[in-house]
């Protein structure tokens, strides 16, 4: 089935505060974004203090589902739906300027976005690139930190933002971070043939002519007409 975005619902949470004799109870309203993946499986994700789903999914039963979460009604219409549109116009924009080459203006839609959601794989990886560009490696490698935690970043919707700063990740001989980068996001993916061999090519640039050749014979396993790898193949044997 489709997925099924339900909307925002929220869950009254009992949590113990203090010790001993100064221990109490208190209540606190948490807000979910709620998918239904399967007919028995629904996906939630909190939502941060800008009301944007942020922050690790987790998936449960429809029994415990229904059992400890109630609608918002109207919350995704007003607050949340809005605040992603904000959120994708400067992330769009970003992009845009990058892609023109007017980096200090895409820094700054990017961080507007990353200020609505610190998490935000697109505004991380375009920040990321941005930064490579600028040979701003101490801020390359925080973003990597919080990419490398991320899901988000790896996933298929994410794959024009990810390979452009993976690959400026190695055109700016950040060979360590592009590798790094990369297997991790082969733990999301073992089975993508272009990310075996984006791995190949950094490991060509910094000599492990070993480690080039596994994954590019990785890669045409998984497709053995993947066009890009057998080229890079012919020319590896010319290489001797």
């Amino acid at each position: 089935m489709t997925h099924q975005v339900l909307g925002i619902y929220s869950r009254m949470e009992i949590k113990d505060i203090g010790t001993g004799t100064t221990k109490r109870d208190r209540q606190q309203l948490t807000y979910w974004f709620v998918r239904r993946m399967t007919m028995d499986d629904y996906e939630l994700q909190p939502l941060n203090a800008n009301s944007v789903p942020s922050g690790l999914r987790t998936t449960i039963s429809k029994g415990d589902f229904l059992k400890n979460y109630n609608p918002e009604t109207g919350y995704y219409e007003t607050r949340t739906l809005p605040a992603l549109k904000s959120l994708q116009k400067k992330v769009e924009l970003g992009e845009k300027f990058f892609q023109k080459g007017l980096l200090s203006q895409a820094e700054k839609e990017f961080l507007k976005a990353v200020m609505v959601d610190e998490e935000n794989a697109q505004a991380n990886l375009g920040l990321g690139a941005v930064y490579c560009e600028q040979g701003e490696f101490k801020k390359v490698k925080k973003v990597i930190n919080i990419l490398l935690n991320n899901d988000d970043a790896f996933r298929e919707e994410q794959r024009q933002q990810f390979n452009t700063f993976g690959i400026s990740l190695r055109k700016q001989g950040q060979h360590e971070d592009a590798i790094r980068f990369y297997t991790r996001a082969l733990e999301v993916d073992p089975d993508d043939e272009h990310l075996h061999f984006n791995l190949a090519r950094v490991h060509y640039d910094t000599g492990d002519e070993l480690e080039c050749l596994r994954h590019i014979e990785t890669s045409l396993t998984l497709n053995p007409q993947f066009d890009a790898g057998l080229k890079f193949l012919e020319y590896l044997s010319k290489k001797g």
